[in-house]
């Protein structure tokens, strides 16, 4: 039994029982701690960390999806060079090279654009995508800017009107050119250009290149040539060009040229009278008119003397190079030999022999029913010289060549392909200083213009011809079968 009491008055509690205070008793509760309320910022970071960590695991996991199936080889079964036009986005990029069979998954290939962020550093034009290419690296073809290139070809010895024909038929080239290059400032090479490239740009690049070799070459000239600037070795130099096709001739045939500028010869080159003829047309379709070769034009070497007023073509690096250094000879003549190639004389008796190896390599060729091995066309074919009869000879100027020398060169520019005339013995030629009427029982009628050189006469009318003393004689050249057509360089004497 317990008592209380209040004020003084005590609370007494009754004692328990020894078995219930043996009992253990529960202890009290602890205190309540008062509840403070969270701030508002720390709670925003916890917020905001949570997140991130959430994207950071979805864009991981997804970075190792898109890499593992960007990295996988593609369809593509064999390589391919697709056109990516200009202003193509990330999207129509996929979509084309899905529909060229690149790629399988288009979406797969922009997510792995904008992961490897190549969105914004994809490049138009032609590239080449190789066999089973996976999607990572179609990107960094993409973004590589190394484009297919292709080879256009501009071959030596073109005139600037023919280099920009060719030009405009190229269906790689692009854009209009505003204005045809002067003749000769224009370097043939072999050039690389990506689809598209504009025409007039590969036109500046064609004339720097010509003005960085133009000035290389020039600066490596000999000290002793007969030319002065640099535009006058590339004006001979096309000349040389045009002259010959063979490499191995081109400073021989240039060293030419140069003793006549050195002697004050006239050049007499075929290809300067088509030039002076048609210009920048390059060629006349047929052979060179008799009456043409004495025509007067600017460029017209058998006229004019020295050096044309400009280049007739665009000369290669080599033919700049055998003007710049020429062959040290004392050759002032040369003629076909049949197989596209030249026989160079000294003298005129040499070139004589020459002429007549010629004419009887042409004959040969006549009764075998073979083409000329130089047919073609732009071509004049040189008369066969024959030494002047023992007369007084007119006086010559001190210090000049006599011009005897000069009339019956008839150069032959001995490219494949070039015309000459097929009959042994022309007609409309006349060979210094066989006068008119000498041969005996012909007559010889003023030349007919506007026939070929060697074509026949008007019917009714006789046949001109060039005075010739060994026609029908054991020293007919044409009678003689002795030359050996395998050796066109070894000119054998005449049978007696």
């Amino acid at each position: 039994m317990s008592t209380t009491s209040s004020g003084s008055q005590t609370q007494r509690v009754s004692p328990r029982s020894p078995s219930e205070a043996m009992k253990p008793s529960a202890a009290p509760p602890p205190p309540k701690k008062p509840k403070r309320r969270k701030g508002g910022f720390l709670g925003f970071l916890s917020a905001l960390f949570t997140v991130g960590l959430v994207l950071a695991v979805l864009v991981g996991g997804a970075f190792i999806v898109v890499s593992r199936q960007s990295s996988e080889p593609g369809p593509l079964t064999a390589d391919k060079a697709i056109v990516i036009p200009r202003d193509s986005g990330l999207a129509e990029i996929a979509d084309q090279l899905e529909r060229e069979g690149v790629i399988r998954n288009p979406l797969m290939f922009r997510i792995a654009g904008y992961v490897t962020g190549a969105w914004n550093s994809l490049r138009a034009g032609e590239y080449l995508f190789k066999a089973s290419i996976s999607p990572r690296e179609a990107l960094e073809v993409l973004t590589s800017g190394r484009p297919v290139l292709h080879s256009i070809l501009i071959p030596e010895g073109l005139t600037s009107e023919q280099i920009i024909a060719r030009l405009k038929e190229n269906e790689l080239l692009t854009g209009d050119v505003t204005q045809i290059p002067r003749e000769g400032a224009l370097l043939p090479d072999t050039y690389r250009v990506e689809r598209g490239s504009t025409r007039q740009r590969l036109l500046q690049s064609m004339a720097e290149k010509q003005r960085e070799e133009m000035n290389r070459i020039w600066a490596r000239r000999v000290p002793d040539l007969p030319i002065k600037t640099p535009q006058e070795l590339v004006t001979l130099a096309s000349i040389v060009e045009k002259e010959t096709g063979r490499a191995d001739e081109r400073p021989r045939v240039a060293g030419v040229f140069v003793n006549r500028l050195n002697r004050r010869m006239k050049l007499q080159s075929d290809p300067t009278i088509v030039y002076g003829l048609v210009g920048g047309k390059g060629t006349l379709g047929r052979g060179i008119l008799r009456n043409e070769i004495s025509q007067p034009t600017p460029y017209n070497t058998y006229v004019i003397d020295g050096l044309p007023p400009g280049p007739i073509a665009n000369p290669g690096r080599a033919a700049m190079e055998a003007v710049a250094n020429p062959s040290r000879t004392k050759d002032l003549f040369f003629v076909a030999d049949g197989t596209g190639g030249h026989a160079f004389a000294e003298t005129l008796e040499q070139h004589n022999r020459n002429v007549a190896r010629w004419r009887q390599i042409e004959a040969s060729r006549r009764e075998a029913g073979r083409p000329s091995a130089e047919a073609s066309v732009d071509r004049s074919e040189p008369p066969p010289v024959v030494p002047a009869a023992p007369t007084a000879p007119a006086a010559a100027t001190p210090g000049q060549p006599d011009r005897r020398t000069e009339l019956p060169l008839g150069f032959d520019a001995a490219r494949p392909g070039a015309v000459n005339e097929t009959d042994p013995a022309p007609a409309d030629v006349e060979t210094f200083p066989g006068p008119a009427g000498r041969r005996a029982g012909m007559s010889q009628p003023a030349p007919q213009p506007g026939r070929p050189v060697g074509a026949p006469a008007a019917s009714g009318q006789p046949r001109p011809r060039a005075f010739d003393a060994s026609e029908g004689t054991a020293r007919d050249p044409l009678l003689n079968r002795n030359f050996d057509l395998n050796s066109p360089k070894v000119i054998p004497n005449i049978r007696p």
